[in-house]
This record gives C-alpha cells, structure tokens and sequence, in this order.
C-alpha cells in the first residue's frame, strides 16, 4: 500500500517543445499547445507516463495532436528531432544536459503540461543502511551550497 512508503522528493522537470534549430516554433518567445497541433509529433512510447503526460494536456485544451511517431526514450527522441524527422515534447533538465551539443533548439512548455516529478521512495520504518542514508542524503543536498 502507498501508505507504507515514504516518498522524498528530488526534483522536477518541466516541459519543452524541442525542435531543429530553423524551426519558425524555436524562434517564438512564446509556444502554445494550439501551435502544436499540425505539427508532425514524435512521442514517447504507448504506455509511458511522459506520453500521458503530454496527452492529458492536450485532451484538456480539447486538442488532437498529430502523433507522427513513438520513441522509447529521449535520447532517441532528441536525435530523431535533430534528423528533421519532426518536433517533440520532452522534459528537460535545468542544466541543459539533454540537448547540449545537438542540432535542436527548445521552447519552455511547462505551464501546459503537469512536470515530471522524481523522488526518492522507502519503506516506513525501515531502517536504512548508512550507504543508503548517504545516498539520500546526497541526493537532497542543496547542489548551490
């Protein structure tokens, strides 16, 4: 049951429509989902949180988006955007680490599309291993100091 786990949250990642970097959509300052909707869309995989993700916002702005193709994860999905093979929605990262160094250019989503959120689960009560407690005290950790 969820009532016998603890769950620490971590961080959270926004949307972004990413794009190849002559896109017209990577030049607006600002992207709605409405200037989506004829857009060829590669999509994560049927199945997938982040699909649902994307699709219940879709779904509550009464939109059909035009899913071109599935990917099972977003580095397949960055380089299929950089092959001009169509646009996405993925979640990246603050630092960057997702698209550095590729041929894409991104535009922020995220007040759209609910974030992906991340965190730590453990059982209640159960007693840690000290490397486990490093763990998670390191993944908490204030990364600015």
């Amino acid at each position: 049951m969820a009532t016998e786990l603890d769950y620490r949250h971590w961080f959270s990642m926004d949307w972004s429509l990413i794009a190849p970097r002559r896109h017209p959509l990577v030049k607006n300052d600002r992207v709605r989902l409405t200037d989506l909707v004829d857009q060829p869309l590669i999509l994560y995989e049927r199945g997938s949180t982040g699909r649902g993700h994307v699709l219940d916002a879709f779904r509550r702005g009464g939109l059909a988006p035009r899913v071109e193709m599935e990917a099972t994860n977003t580095d397949l999905i960055v380089r299929m955007v950089e092959a001009g093979l169509g646009v996405s929605i993925v979640p990246l990262h603050p630092s960057g680490a997702v698209t550095r160094g590729r041929r894409v250019g991104s535009r922020p989503l995220g007040e759209h599309i609910r974030p992906i959120d991340s965190g730590i689960l453990t059982r209640k009560g159960e007693r840690l291993s000290a490397a486990a407690r490093q763990f998670i005290d390191f993944c908490a950790a204030d990364p600015s100091g």
